[in-house]
């Protein structure tokens, strides 16, 4: 059964950049968004295995973050991805999930 891997990013392209490069591979499916309250809403939804928090995102907004998902989800693993190539992208989330 695939990782389900939620990215939060304020950036629209950067987000639909994401959006594809998390559903090229098999093992992976992707879900992106923009805005905090669709990611609160997901993780409600959908059982995730990873959130990848893009640029953009201060340090407030990312302890309510980390705060509201892990209360929905304990144990749910967040990090935070700036960008690279798909083999950095690749690395962090392997890494993260072992």
């Amino acid at each position: 059964m695939p990782l389900t891997i939620l990215y939060i990013g304020r950036d629209a392209e950067i987000t639909t950049v994401m959006h594809r490069l998390l559903n090229e591979r098999p093992e992976w499916t992707g879900l992106t968004v923009c805005n905090d309250d669709e990611a609160v809403s997901i993780c409600k939804k959908q059982q995730l295995d990873l959130v990848l928090l893009g640029n953009g995102i201060n340090a407030e907004c990312e302890a309510t973050l980390r705060q509201k998902l892990t209360s929905i989800r304990p144990g749910l693993k967040i990090i935070q991805h700036y960008g690279g190539g798909s083999g950095l992208l690749y690395g962090e989330i392997m890494s993260a999930i072992n």
